[in-house]
């Protein structure tokens, strides 16, 4: 017998004894088997101790309002007519259609806004500039910021389908009222002034129009 051959019948000896031993370590597997089960997070090294219960409070509506409040009852109705609705997305809406109807109304640039506005609120708007004009003033603004935004209240029409979410807003902006010749007669136009406006906007959950409107001001 050549010494190949001898090396290769060694070898083949050394794997199978190796197979015999790991059999006997690992043993077999016979049938289903469950897979094996992931650690929770919180037995992870390095992992945060986190506990995540199914069927928890909406974290989306509970940021906002109290969980047990009717304005949670009332996000959460939403929510269940149109799961694509979600209270931050619109909150940050918001905040941007805040500053382009201030700004649109303050130009005297309505146009548009219009399509934001219902239509009792237009028309008020309306008489606003109009009363300005008629006066020749203008409003020389500019708009600073959202400094706070807080959802105040929301409710909910079953019958009619309509929400109707509350924000109260706190903004900084410079404003100068300036007469037919140019000057300023009130405001200024480096001094920031703070405004608070508690403004609602309204909507049918679950319509093709996507738009909020805004239906009333209480400065």
């Amino acid at each position: 017998m050549n010494s190949p051959l001898i090396q290769l019948l060694v070898l083949a000896g050394i794997a199978v004894f190796l197979i015999l031993r790991l059999k006997n370590v690992l043993g077999t597997r016979e049938g289903f088997e469950q897979p094996p089960v992931p650690k929770p997070a919180n037995d992870r090294a390095g992992g945060p101790n986190l506990e995540v219960i199914e069927g928890g409070p909406d974290l989306d509506i509970t940021d906002h309002v109290d969980e047990d409040s009717d304005a949670a009852k009332a996000l959460a109705e939403m929510k269940r007519v149109e799961p694509s609705f979600h209270v931050a997305d619109f909150l940050q809406g918001a905040r941007g259609a805040y500053e382009m109807i201030v700004m649109g109304y303050e130009r005297g640039e309505l146009s548009d806004i219009q399509p934001f506005l219902a239509e009792e609120l237009y028309e008020s708007f309306v008489d606003g500039v109009a009363a300005r004009e008629d006066q020749g003033l203008t409003i020389e603004a500019e708009f600073i910021g959202v400094r706070e935004l807080k959802l105040t209240d929301a409710t909910y029409d079953p019958e009619t389908g309509e929400g109707e979410l509350t924000i109260r807003f706190v903004a900084e902006l410079t404003s100068a009222v300036r007469d037919q010749g140019g000057d300023i007669v009130e405001g200024s136009l480096t001094e920031v002034k703070r405004q608070k406006d508690t403004w609602a906007f309204a909507r049918t959950m679950g319509a093709d129009d996507p738009n909020w409107i805004l239906v009333s001001t209480d400065a």
